[in-house]
This record gives C-alpha cells, sequence and structure tokens, in this order.
C-alpha cells in the first residue's frame, strides 16, 4: 500500500496573517504542493482564525476542483463548527480533533469512552454528507475499537511522542513498538489508519517501515519549514522520495 502525503497549508497561512497584503497565498502554496506530487491538502480552521480562515477553506475547495483525485481534509473539534465546512464543501474526509479554542497546537488524542455519546452523533451527521471520518487518537491500542464503535471509519495517530523520541532517542523502540501495536489493534477493528504531528523527512522513514497499514500522513510544521530552505515543491518531493524509500 502506498502511503499518501497530506500537506497541511497552516504554517503558510499563520505568516500571511502577519501582515494584510495576502501573500504568502495559501493557494498558491497548494498548488506548487500538489504540482510537486502531493496527494491531498490539510485544512485545520479555527475559531480564532490564527492561520486558516473560512474564506482559504472555499479558495482550497474550489481550486482542488482542478485537481481531479486530490483529497481535501478539514480537521478540527467537532463541536466548533466544523459541520458548516462538512454540509457545505462534502469534503473527501474529516479528522476531529478534541482541541480547546485556545489549544496552542493539537497535543492529544480523543478519551473515547468519556465522549462516545457525542462522538457517536457527530460522526453519523458527517457522513450524510459523504465524508469519511478520522478520529485523533493517541497510540493506544485498547482505545482502538471504541473509535469503531462510535463509527469513525480511519484514526489518526498523534505522532508527537514518536517525534520527540526519535529526536532524543530516548525510548524510540518503546515507541515504534507502541505505535505499531496501535495500528495493529485499529487494522483488527475495522479502522483505516492515518497519522500525524511533528513528522518530518528525517523521522518519516523509519515510522513508516515499522508501523503498518498507514494510508496517509498529514504533515505541515516541519515541511513548510524545510520549504525556507529547499523550495516548497522541492520538499514536496524530498518527502515522498523518504516515504518510498520506506516503502510507503
Amino acid at each position: 500500500m502506498k502511503t499518501k502525503l497530506s500537506v497541511n497549508l497552516n504554517k503558510v497561512a499563520t505568516l500571511r496573517n502577519t501582515r494584510t497584503i495576502g501573500i504568502p497565498s495559501v493557494v498558491r502554496a497548494a498548488e506548487l504542493v500538489l504540482d510537486a506530487g502531493a496527494h491531498g491538502i490539510t485544512l485545520h480552521p479555527r475559531p480564532d482564525e490564527r492561520h486558516i480562515r473560512p474564506g482559504d477553506v472555499y479558495d482550497i475547495a474550489r481550486l482542488l476542483e482542478r485537481y481531479p483525485g486530490i483529497e481535501l481534509n478539514i480537521e478540527g473539534n467537532p463541536f466548533h463548527g466544523l459541520d458548516r465546512y462538512a454540509a457545505e464543501l462534502e469534503p473527501d474526509q474529516v479528522t476531529l480533533v478534541p482541541d480547546s479554542p485556545d489549544a496552542f497546537t493539537s497535543d492529544h488524542g480523543w478519551d473515547v469512552p468519556a465522549n462516545a455519546a457525542r462522538l457517536r452523533e457527530v460522526v453519523a451527521g458527517f457522513k450524510t454528507h459523504g465524508c469519511r471520518v478520522s478520529l485523533f487518537m493517541d497510540a493506544d491500542a485498547a482505545a482502538m475499537a471504541g473509535a469503531a464503535e462510535v463509527g469513525a471509519d480511519r484514526v489518526e495517530l498523534y505522532t508527537e511522542p514518536y517525534a520527540a523520541a526519535f529526536e532524543s532517542g530516548e525510548g524510540l523502540d518503546d515507541w515504534v513498538d507502541r505505535f505499531a501495536g496501535a495500528a495493529r489493534a485499529a487494522t483488527r477493528a475495522g479502522l483505516g489508519i492515518n497519522a500525524g504531528h511533528d513528522l518530518n523527512e528525517a523521522n518519516i522513514g523509519r515510522f513508516l517501515a515499522e508501523v503498518p497499514g498507514v494510508a496517509e500522513v498529514s504533515i505541515g510544521h516541519a515541511l513548510i519549514a524545510d520549504a525556507l530552505e529547499y523550495g516548497l515543491g522541492e520538499t514536496v518531493r524530498r518527502y515522498l522520495r523518504a516515504m518510498a524509500a520506506a516503502g510507503g
């Protein structure tokens, strides 16, 4: 199975939002990464509009009409207005993240048992709009069955602990085993597997080589940072080569 790369453009919007002149353009960034071979675009509109704004979501949806087969993944807290985009745009995938409005960044997965009733309802609602639904989850094998029980199609494994261990060298083998176990449990539960958060060109190879069945990785911060050195198109190509070398 070939793992797909969805590029998160939040950090392009963050830079754009420091001025009022509209550059860098989120739409142009999307064109560059797609022309370089990326398989999808991820956007995370937050209530405070700190990066992606509602207009960006609609602009990207219009752009993707010119790119058949490219997926739009809209992520965010389902209780903070995410349903408006699902209803109006019917994106290929929504990734539900348990962020509070003031969260610095996504930093934990769902506690599914504590939110099961609410999640079951919102997941069903998103599916009425034809969206594949992915739940942002910690690498906990025991939690995967619960994600399936509320109706999710996929889980996105929160990979920051793996990335931190890769960087420090401390506990890396244990984290790899933990993510691999969570992926196998997700597969047994009938779930597809996505992954994201702090994956980069250096660490993605081992992750994809040892964590089975990853259908998609969503990468933003590191990829946009690398683009300052290599350019956006070349950075995407470098990431795709690293993924291919890992068998992804």
